[in-house]
């Protein structure tokens, strides 16, 4: 589970396409919405365009901006701003740009629209995220995020010493404003803004297994290639995570005995966490959505999850599951953190706890199925497959509920795990 906010693919229109009708209207850009933020029916219109998704951790992640926020926003960021500011985001990443063109981007979109993907000809023909007058494109291009925010990118480039420049002086000399000035003093919250947003893409993840007659993992590369770790002795079990927050994922296990994590870190070395207690299964995950992902432990005796925070403290305990479920944690709804589930093997069912509380079941495989979740297709949300021991095989399902993959990979007695082996450093 590499739970860090992922980029989805967006279609992206050419720079030569979009470039000529960007400068022709590069003079009759404004700068000037004046929506009253303190008025709450004005917060979020009805009329506003969407942005894409907004995902299942996206009021925690504004009401954790809220208050660090200094400017117009401060107080009025909301899940659908935050969609808003995540496609821009997502197009400056697409590009290969730095975080610096996502601020100057967000910094001029937090002035234009409040981050609004407004369709209202509000002042002369302007419209979107960047009020760009009719003559930066079609009407239907400037309510397209990706789109919008392309064509704002290919003037910002034509700037010169963009990357060093004041970040308010950028965005004027994109937008060519009769307000200058009101563009430096947003900078800071974009920033704020685009930290959390601007994450690096993991890419998607895969499978592996832990042979304990070898006290080995077998992990399958993205070019299916086989990486082996040896990692263990007699009785432990597997985990997976990342436990340093960069790079790729890597492998661990639980010693029941002691009731002790051995985490292996990238550079070989090895951290031990005391956690848990005789009976507990092991289980790993990025349950507040920092950098790095830590363990849990799930109870059957008493069918409840204890996840640990990054402190060494108790971060969760949560009652989940019945008689028989095996643990499974995973980031279900493509949100900032991970969560928790089970899988049924008496009925071949995934209970999985979404952001909110809810349940949400998906039935998956079939008797004698383990169960294995990740980000098969690299488009955020986890999702679930099954590990065949007969048939040594991965069923591993799509977002749409379809077979994504099916893999052979394994052995007689191996236990089944997930996790991106080679992700970038």
């Amino acid at each position: 589970m590499y739970s860090r906010l992922r980029r989805h693919a967006t279609g992206l229109a050419t720079a030569t396409a979009i470039t000529a009708g960007a400068l022709a209207g590069a003079t009759g850009a404004q700068a000037d919405d004046l929506t009253d933020l303190s008025n709450p029916a004005a917060v979020t219109r009805a009329q506003d365009y969407s942005c894409g998704p907004v995902l299942g951790s996206d009021q925690a992640l504004a009401d954790q901006l809220n208050p660090a926020l200094t400017g117009k926003l401060r107080g009025f960021m909301t899940p659908y701003r935050l969609s808003c500011a995540r496609a821009i985001v997502s197009a400056v990443r697409s590009r290969g740009l730095s975080e610096r063109a996502a601020v100057i981007a967000v910094t001029t979109a937090i002035v234009e629209s409040t981050l609004r993907n407004n369709p209202v000809e509000e002042d002369h023909d302007s419209v979107g995220l960047f009020q760009q007058r009719a003559s930066w494109g079609s009407f239907e291009n400037r309510m397209n995020p990706t789109w919008s925010t392309n064509a704002f990118l290919d003037v910002m480039l034509t700037v010169n010493n963009w990357e060093t420049r004041q970040i308010g002086d950028v965005c004027q000399t994109v937008q060519r404003s009769a307000f200058p000035e009101r563009y430096q003093p947003e900078a800071g919250d974009a920033g704020l803004i685009v930290a959390v947003l601007f994450q690096p893409d993991p890419g998607p993840e895969n499978v592996g297994v832990y042979r304990p007659s070898t006290h080995e993992f077998h992990l399958r590369l993205d070019d299916g290639q086989l990486r082996k770790i040896g990692w263990g002795t007699v009785g432990d079990r597997p985990i997976a995570g990342n436990w340093d927050g960069q790079g790729p994922e890597n492998v661990g296990i639980y010693r029941p005995s002691t009731h002790t994590f051995h985490l292996r870190m990238d550079n070989g070395t090895e951290k031990q966490i005391g956690w848990g207690s005789t009976g507990d299964i092991p289980i790993s995950g990025n349950w507040d959505g920092g950098k790095n992902e830590n363990v849990g432990v799930y109870r059957p005796t008493n069918h409840t999850f204890y996840l640990r925070a990054d402190d060494g403290t108790l971060l969760t305990e949560a009652p989940w599951g019945d008689d028989g479920d095996i643990p499974v944690s995973g980031n279900w709804d493509g949100g900032h953190a991970d969560n928790y589930g089970i899988y049924r093997p008496s009925t071949h069912e995934f209970h999985l706890r979404m952001d909110d509380g809810t349940l949400k079941k998906v039935g998956w495989g079939t008797t004698g199925d383990l169960p294995v979740v990740g980000d098969w297709d690299n488009t955020g949300p986890d999702n679930l497959g099954i590990y065949r021991p007969g048939a040594h095989q991965f069923h591993l399902r799509a977002a749409d509920g379809s077979l994504l993959t099916q893999l052979t990979w394994g052995d007689d007695g191996d236990i089944p795990l997930s996790g991106n082996w080679d992700a970038p450093q």
